[in-house]
């Protein structure tokens, strides 16, 4: 394997610096060298052999972090991808992750699926794409939302973002496996799903004793668990298990809100995937039987985000779509500012969606010694975040580690 090299020194002048966390801007220059931010500010000097770019006033943020993601989920169909090589699966999943890319996406967290394998080809540079921080293949039991097989069908394909773990020792040597493979965290499926065909979304699933098993063996290696869950019954039981990131929670309740802020946890909605699948689900696979469930989750989901957002619920941005949908990524922006400001939705895909994968000062920001991952947008997304949900035009630049991976 060969490294990345690094690029040239990048000097962005005259570009108004975004700071998500206090939401002000700082009018300076942007230095970056060996792919860290090496200093910001005004007049900034620009080394010898440095690329010099003028933003003449341009909007500067750190690149946007998606924090729910199936980079290998080329079709809503998820049963077939157990069938289907995974050199396919991998070339198309370069695609997808090379849309991401363009879109401003230069970190994102895989919740099923990717492994150390994709990870490494990005960071080596033989896949352009996002940074990958991976949790392999979720644990499900038996039945369970991770559990791609029809009533007929019997073992599970060796090629799925799912491993069936059923009992307290099995799920100890399932987390374990995942941990051993370098997993940042390890997903469990706490509910039923959409995708799942033989489980209902109102479902809870797993045991707390085998819950708490992940938990521990996660917090052995210092990881953490993150669940799929839908309702406030399989949210609550997630929380009290010691799971610190809820993924959808479209049917939480005020004592769902209550647990995650007592127990200081992460709610990752995805809404926009949920429009997607009702408007385009059966065109890329979903199966009708699952497309039939959507409604189930679907309105729920922007009541359950006003009501996190007004409990004081740590949020980070999401979008899990599948197949050809993928291209919605960014309306996510759109859909999450029918109750939020935005200076919040900008802090979920940057400083907040950073915390949450413990890389705090490394992403999700544009102080000095962080990665210099950065986007420049024509207006400020603070007075209208429409700006962020079309990159294609309002997205004249992409940097990744120091070096432009997109410009218009």
């Amino acid at each position: 394997m060969t490294a990345r090299p690094e690029p040239q020194p990048l000097l962005l002048r005259n570009g108004r610096l975004l700071d998500p966390v206090t939401g002000t801007y700082a009018e300076g220059d942007l230095l970056a060298v060996d792919g860290r931010i090496a200093e910001t500010g005004p007049g900034v000097t620009a080394p010898a052999g440095a690329e010099v770019r003028d933003l003449r006033g341009g909007f500067v943020l750190p690149g946007l972090i998606d924090a729910h993601v199936h980079v290998t989920a080329i079709t809503a169909d998820l049963a077939s991808l157990g069938t289907t090589s995974p050199f396919y699966i991998g070339a198309h999943a370069a695609r997808i992750m090379g849309g991401m890319l363009d879109r401003g996406f230069t970190a994102v967290r895989d919740v099923a699926g990717a492994d150390y394998g994709i990870a490494a080809a990005q960071a080596d540079g033989a896949i352009r794409g996002p940074r990958v921080f991976f949790g392999g293949r979720a644990l499900s039991q038996t039945g369970g939302h991770g559990d791609d097989r029809g009533p007929g069908a019997d073992p599970l394909p060796a090629w799925s973002g799912s491993r069936i773990a059923d009992g307290i020792e099995a799920v100890r040597a399932a987390a374990r496996d995942e941990l051993r493979k370098g997993s940042h965290h390890i997903k469990v499926m706490a509910s039923g799903g959409v995708a799942s065909p033989t489980d209902r979304i109102d479902s809870v699933q797993y045991s707390m004793d085998e819950l708490r098993a992940v938990v521990d063996e996660a917090q052995a290696v210092n990881r953490y668990v993150c669940a799929h869950a839908y309702t406030a019954r399989a949210v609550n039981r997630a929380l009290e298990a010691g799971i610190r990131s809820i993924e959808h929670g479209n049917l939480i309740d005020a004592s769902s809100v209550s647990l995650l802020v007592e127990r200081d946890a992460f709610l990752v909605p995805t809404l926009v995937t949920y429009w997607a699948l009702k408007k385009e689900g059966r065109q890329f696979g979903l199966p009708e039987g699952s497309w039939r469930k959507v409604d189930e989750v679907l309105d729920a989901g922007l009541s359950a985000l006003d009501l996190a957002y007004r409990g004081g619920v740590r949020l980070a941005y999401g979008t899990d779509l599948l197949g050809g949908m993928h291209r919605h990524q960014s309306e996510e922006f759109r859909i999450r500012a029918q109750v939020q400001p935005p200076i919040d939705i900008v802090r979920a895909a940057t400083c907040a969606a950073a915390e949450l994968l413990r890389a705090e000062g490394q992403l999700g920001t544009l102080a000095a010694g962080a990665h210099a991952d950065v986007i420049v947008l024509d207006g400020d997304p603070l007075q209208d975040i429409g700006l962020l949900a079309d990159p294609a035009a309002h997205m004249p630049l992409v940097i990744q580690a120091g070096a432009v991976v997109r410009q218009r």
